[in-house]
Formats: structure tokens, C-alpha cells, sequence
């Protein structure tokens, strides 16, 4: 595990680690693709988020951390779906720095004050391709 770090989620400690480059990667680039409706894969999202637990722990009384590195290891160890999100939540943020400390906020601030000029650029780019520069007999 890469930088292991304890966090308690819905009163239950579970050990966040970090992704290891290439890994990270395919995480990042994948999850919040695969996630949106009409445009995602459920099943592609589903496997990136196994990929994710992967890198998730419980403690053991052994002192040696149980990776939550499939499926039946997430169901016995995480109780809800709700807490399934918190935790994949809790991983990314602490894997991806533009979404610690708030920095997401003004992240999505900083996007939606660019999203008018871009809009435009692209419209107007688009309005003078589409233009025709003679009329049509």
C-alpha cells in the first residue's frame, strides 16, 4: 500500500492507499466517464470501481490489512451502497489533488466562468463553417 492512510466512514475505519501511476490513470480517465447516464457503460464503471477497492483496506486482527480487492470483499466489509459511494469518494479525493480541501469547488467555479467564452468560440467557429459564402442558384 502506497501512503496508507485510516479514515472512519459511517463508524467503520477503512485504510485508504494511493494509486500507482498507470493504475491511477486508467481510474481517473475511467470513472467519471463511465459513469454518466445515456453516455456511460454501468459495466465499465462497475470494474474501474473494483479497480478503485482494490486499493482500499479494512484492519485485521493480525495487524496485516484485508485488501477489498473483489467483489465479495467489498460486500462483506462495506454496508450499503451509500457507504460504497462515500468511500469511492474518499478515494479519489485523496488520490486527485484538484478534488482535496474543497479545491473542487472552485474547480467547477473556475470551469463555469471559462464555459460562456468556450460556447461562443465553438459556436462561431461553427456559424462560419456552416455559413455559406454564395447563394445557391
Amino acid at each position: 500500500m502506497i501512503e496508507p492512510k485510516e479514515v472512519i466512514i459511517d463508524e467503520k475505519v477503512f485504510i485508504l492507499s494511493k494509486f500507482p501511476a498507470v493504475a491511477g490513470r486508467e481510474i481517473v480517465v475511467n470513472y467519471p466517464i463511465s459513469g454518466l447516464p445515456k453516455i456511460g457503460d454501468y459495466k465499465r464503471n462497475e470494474e474501474i470501481m473494483l479497480k478503485l477497492m482494490a486499493y482500499v483496506a479494512v484492519p485485521h486482527a493480525n495487524g496485516q490489512p484485508l485488501k477489498l480487492s473483489n467483489q465479495v470483499m467489498v460486500d462483506q466489509h462495506v454496508k450499503s451502497w451509500e457507504t460504497l459511494g462515500k468511500l469511492e469518494y474518499a478515494m479519489l479525493e485523496y488520490n486527485c489533488s484538484f478534488l482535496q480541501r474543497g479545491r473542487i469547488s472552485t474547480f467547477f467555479d473556475d470551469l463555469a466562468q471559462k464555459l460562456p467564452a468556450w460556447t461562443i468560440k465553438m459556436l462561431t467557429d461553427l456559424s462560419v463553417r456552416l455559413s455559406p459564402k454564395e447563394k445557391q442558384p
